[in-house]
């Protein structure tokens, strides 16, 4: 049978695609537009060493966008700059002045802060549960079922892997243990079944497409549950405390449900028509896929221990958050899959996407915290609603919606973003006249999962995907902006009308 295996019909598997070698300019951008940005005046209002390091972020933002290094090198790069001049860069003279301060000792703990986020391993995680479902074969067993039943058509397995994601939703408050420990580990196993090779042109065939469907997936139903993503409940605790207005799981539920049903229905088949798969139909691949079970067999032992594992896995995730952090249960599971066998310990040292992954998304967030840090982000706020001042209330209410949604480039969390911008926004809108709050703060909060989108690094899930060698940085910011724009327009034409006439 033909394009059913990831070996080609001579049975050899294909080539390494040569490498492509970066042009000179693509290595100069990032440095340029950094020091470029150094020798602009700094804006008043803010300090010298705050605009300093904002300047060597965008110029990371700069080289990631381009990569003309990896991207975990990238992130270093920019934590070293920062930590080695860290005077100029991060910290003001009156920290220094603290009888106390230790420069060396203080820029180092901030330059590997990130690697004590928890966010940060709970997506090491999800790499080692993928890879012991593709150690047990069970991941490959779960792909062929889906194959047998749904494989015919790329599109109704878009649509399998979206539901998924929709029915776990309300029960796991974390988008990275949902979509990159759940789901992300099963769907790797797909795209081989077609002859999709990560990190190869073949990866269009049905790799990509499926791949985007499914971090796309994990960022709508992230907004459509109060439970499905943590700063969810933050974004609630920090309305209710500015604002005063409390929403419910169901007000939340009903205020997204227009927008929500219909981004669920129709994502995989958008996601179809500007990124479709190479392979449309296929009759073969159901048939081979029946087939290819009945090798398998039964169950084995390593295959019913990581089921159980996973299972645990999604129970704490779900069910135990007050007492064991995701993250902890995550690292719980891949102890429990060392000592039984599941995994051995060069499973996991030898896993060079999740150790790249870790490198990347750890520096990234420590240079996304540092903005917060020096004071951008309040700085920003401020300058905000001064502009903002003297403008009719709904044309505030959408600018703020905007400028909430698009600087989310500047963040590597999405609970980073709700604890810097949210409270600003909040203020800046309350102290317009005539804004109609309990809306207002209705958008803004069901944003929050939809913004993920818009980058490699905009929410939990994302770098998993990004490093599957499915998606090519430039497939992925090009279709970032797409579906983000999508999703912005979305709030704005109908979950705007239906919230003004429900709330």
């Amino acid at each position: 049978m033909k394009q059913t295996t990831v070996k080609s019909e001579t049975g050899a598997a294909p080539a390494a695609p040569p490498k492509t070698k970066k042009s000179p300019i693509f290595m100069i951008l990032p440095v340029l537009v950094a020091v470029l940005l150094l020798l602009v005046p700094v804006p008043e209002g803010l300090e010298p060493y705050a605009w300093h390091f904002f300047a060597i972020f965008v110029g990371v933002i700069v080289g990631l966008i381009f990569e003309p290094l990896p991207g975990a090198v990238i992130g270093l790069t920019g934590v070293v700059v920062i930590a080695l001049f860290s005077q100029w860069l991060l910290f003001s003279p009156a920290e220094m002045a603290a009888p106390k301060f230790k420069l060396a000792s203080e820029s180092f703990k901030w330059a590997v802060s990130g690697f004590g986020n928890s966010t940060v391993w709970l997506i090491f995680g999800a790499f080692m549960f993928a890879a012991g479902y593709d150690k047990t074969q069970f991941g490959r067993r779960l792909a062929l079922i889906l194959v047998k039943y749904l494989g015919r058509r790329s599109l109704t397995l878009g649509y399998a892997i979206t539901f998924a994601d929709l029915l776990l939703a309300p029960f796991t408050p974390s988008n990275t243990a949902r979509s990159g420990g759940t789901i992300y580990p099963i769907i790797a196993n797909l795209p081989p079944l077609y002859g999709s090779k990560p990190n190869d042109p073949s990866a269009r065939k049905i790799g990509s497409y499926l791949m985007w469907v499914a971090i796309t997936a994990a960022c709508i139903t992230s907004s459509m549950f109060l439970s499905a993503l943590a700063p969810n409940l933050l974004a609630l605790a920090l309305v209710k405390s500015i604002i005063g207005f409390e929403i419910s799981w169901g007000s939340w539920f009903i205020a997204f449900l227009p927008l929500g049903l219909l981004l669920i229905l129709t994502m995989p088949l958008l996601a179809y028509w500007f990124y479709p798969p190479e392979v449309k139909i296929n009759d073969e691949v159901p048939r081979w896929a029946s087939s290819e079970l009945v090798k398998l067999g039964k169950l084995s032992r390593n295959e019913i221990l990581l089921l159980l594992f996973v299972c645990s896995a999604l129970g704490m995730w779900i069910f135990a958050t007050a007492w064991i952090e995701p993250a902890m249960a995550a690292l719980l599971v891949i102890v429990l899959m060392l000592w039984t066998g599941v995994l051995n310990w060069n499973d996991i040292t030898s896993n060079k996407p999740a150790w790249n992954t870790f490198a990347w998304f750890a520096t990234l967030v420590a240079l996304a915290d540092g903005l917060a840090r020096v004071g951008f982000i309040a700085w920003l706020g401020k300058e905000g609603a001064h502009l903002l001042s003297g403008i009719q209330p709904n044309v505030a209410a959408v600018m703020l919606l905007v400028a909430f949604f698009i600087l989310h480039y500047l963040f590597a969390s999405t609970t980073a973003h709700t604890t810097a911008l949210l409270p600003a926004m909040l203020t800046i809108a309350a102290s317009i006249p005539g804004i109609n709050m309990p809306v207002f703060c209705l958008m803004m909060v069901t944003s929050l999962g939809l913004m993920g989108i818009i980058t490699p690094y905009g929410t939990g899930p994302s770098p998993i995907y990004y490093g599957s060698g499915y998606l090519p940085t430039k497939d992925y910011w090009r279709l970032g902006t797409i579906f983000g724009a999508i999703f912005l327009a979305g709030l704005m034409l109908i979950a705007y009308p239906w919230m003004v006439l429900m709330f």
